[in-house]
């Protein structure tokens, strides 16, 4: 019999991270999904069709080292391993120029998109160092906004050019560990909360105007081909969007 390969996905109740959370459930993983509502995870599991069984919700807010430290000791004790930290949590924070950016949605913005990406690395590379066999893999959500910037995006954009800088450390400290992190950059795929794509988004030149969405089942493709990758494999930076958005030219 396989030995079960266990997952654990953050901001697991709604858009990239329950739909992730869901593909890899049903793809036999053991899948942790991970959210400050618990009902909300739960109902992922329920909706996803699969053996719940083989699925956990645990109720956990980033920002906070204690909550973070209580999940993955859940984890470690519940199932003695973890194979897989999909790294997804994350908020878009204030817009504005940065003189009109208020401190506490910097603030906000920098819990959760890096404080908190850096917690759960922190303690799954923990953990993946101790078990027996070790090693895992770790994928960052990182962003488009990671490679260039939309105007007056400044505390979202930062912090997901920080993820980069993580990415990047991780997949170099990790070498000894058999630890492998790559990160995921997705622009303009179409969830609840990507609405405002289709609207109208401010442009470089200050116009407002609709962009080109994708699906999401794209992106679970994409995290999916990653997490199932060989040991010796890995993609470090994966670039996902909708083909004819502006990003490649001159805006």
């Amino acid at each position: 019999m396989a030995t079960p390969r266990i997952a654990l996905v953050t901001g697991a109740s709604r858009g990239i991270g329950k739909a992730c959370a869901q593909a890899l459930l049903r793809e036999g993983w053991t899948t942790v999904f991970v959210g400050r509502e618990l009902a909300a995870l739960e109902a992922a599991i329920t909706e996803s069709g699969s053996d719940a069984s083989r699925a956990l919700a645990l109720s956990c807010d980033v920002r906070h080292a204690a909550e973070v430290e209580q999940v993955f000791a859940t984890v470690e004790e519940r199932f003695g391993r973890l194979d897989l930290l999909f790294n997804n949590a994350g908020m878009m924070g204030p817009a504005g120029c940065i003189d009109e950016v208020p401190l506490e949605g910097w603030e906000e913005t920098l819990a959760v998109n890096l404080h908190g990406a850096f917690l759960c690395a922190r303690a799954a590379f923990g953990l993946m160092r101790r078990q027996q066999p070790g090693g895992g893999r770790i994928i960052n959500n990182g962003s488009i906004a990671a490679q260039a910037p939309r105007p007056q995006t400044v505390p979202y954009s930062v912090t997901k050019h920080a993820i980069t800088g993580l990415t990047r450390c991780l997949a170099l400290d990790g070498r000894p560990h058999n630890i492998a992190c790559g990160q995921i950059d997705i622009g303009n795929v179409l969830t609840d909360m990507s609405q405002s794509f289709t609207q109208g988004m401010l442009q470089a030149n200050g116009e407002r105007r609709p962009e080109p969405v994708f699906e999401l089942r794209h992106v679970v493709d994409a995290v999916l081909y990653m997490a199932g990758l060989p040991p010796e494999a890995n993609v470090l930076f994966m670039t996902v969007m909708a083909s004819g958005m502006p990003f490649v030219g001159r805006g």
